[in-house]
């Protein structure tokens, strides 16, 4: 599996400040640079401060139109020079997935708030790391970003896990994606929710595309899109069945780690394409390989094969247009 480049500290968007007081309200206090009031407000109610959220969430971690949003929350102890604040969240926004990367920084980032009570000293420690990729302190840690890999985040989650709980109903969810379908997840816990979506992603490896994740998500307008059932193409076959059995297989092997199990996956999904290729052509413009649906029907697969195949093609853009 071939590497991500490695971490830029330019990927950082910026940072952010959110309170409750003593009286309990909740303030967007201060960020840097300016942020829209679209996204201040998504990161007002994605913290858990406001008056619906009563559970403490130390981190949570999102993406809203192509911005990765990472919150860590706080309570504020007696010791502490800020008398007026019972609670307070600090927001990182960037372009990269990289919750472990965002999850350190924002806990350095909390400890000098907490002793000094003041934004000027997290606003020199994110200067320092979006232009050095370093911030160095001994009494709050240091972090260095060039140490947190992407492809580390990539396979932060277990894919075996997901396989114990769903068994061979795993194949359920590897066809969505490599067809680029929607999944709904519901749990009452968000950070069950942020484990369990993170590692979806690595069933369709070859894409290594952690775009597709969005892992925090209210029921709100401009966060929702329309949801569509496609059931004609997510009808199961023998492909599946087969898909499905080296998923288990591999995934109960107590031998394999998660990224070996990836691996397997990713094996079996490059000779899904490699089936697909006999039935495609050059495209008119001779820019790339398009579906020959013709030669695709002769071959007389099963009809939940021809549809998966058929919808394959059209998820890889290869349908011609």
């Amino acid at each position: 599996m071939a590497a991500p480049e490695a971490a830029d500290p330019l990927l950082m968007l910026g940072v952010g400040l959110i309170e409750k007081d003593t009286n309990g309200e909740v303030l967007w206090v201060w960020c840097y640079p300016s942020t829209t009031a679209t996204l201040r407000n998504l990161l007002l109610r994605k913290c858990c401060l406001t008056e619906e959220n009563k559970l403490l969430h130390p981190f949570v971690f999102g993406q809203y139109r192509r911005t990765w949003f990472y919150i860590t929350t706080v309570e504020v102890p007696d010791s502490s020079v800020l008398k007026k604040v019972t609670h307070f969240s600090i927001v990182l926004t960037a372009k990269d997935f990289n919750p472990e990367k965002y999850a350190a920084f924002t806990r350095i980032l909390c400890r000098m708030y907490l002793k000094h009570g003041s934004p000027v000293k997290m606003m020199e420690s994110y200067i320092a790391v979006l232009t050095k990729g370093v911030c160095q302190s001994e009494e709050n840690g240091s972090f260095l970003s060039k140490d947190f890999d992407a492809r580390k985040a990539y396979l932060a989650g277990s894919i075996k896990d997901i396989v114990s709980q769903f068994g061979m109903e795993t194949v359920i969810l590897h066809t969505a994606l490599m067809l680029k379908k929607r999944i709904v997840v519901y749990h009452p816990k968000i950070e069950a929710v942020q484990e369990f979506t993170r590692t979806l992603p690595a069933l369709v490896w070859h894409r290594q595309d952690w775009t597709i994740l969005h892992s925090y998500v209210h029921l709100d307008a401009d966060e929702l899109e329309s949801l569509q059932m496609c059931p004609e193409a997510m009808t199961m076959g023998k492909l599946h069945k087969e898909i499905g059995q080296l998923i288990v297989q591999s995934a109960e092997d107590p031998e394999k780690s998660d990224s070996q199990v990836i691996q397997d996956i990713s094996l079996k999904t490059k000779e899904i394409f490699t089936n697909l290729a006999p039935f495609s052509e050059v495209s008119d413009d001779g820019e790339k390989r398009v579906l020959n649906y013709e030669a695709l029907k002769q071959r007389r697969f099963p009809p939940a094969t021809e549809n998966f195949l058929y919808h394959l093609a059209a998820a890889e853009q290869m349908l011609k247009i």
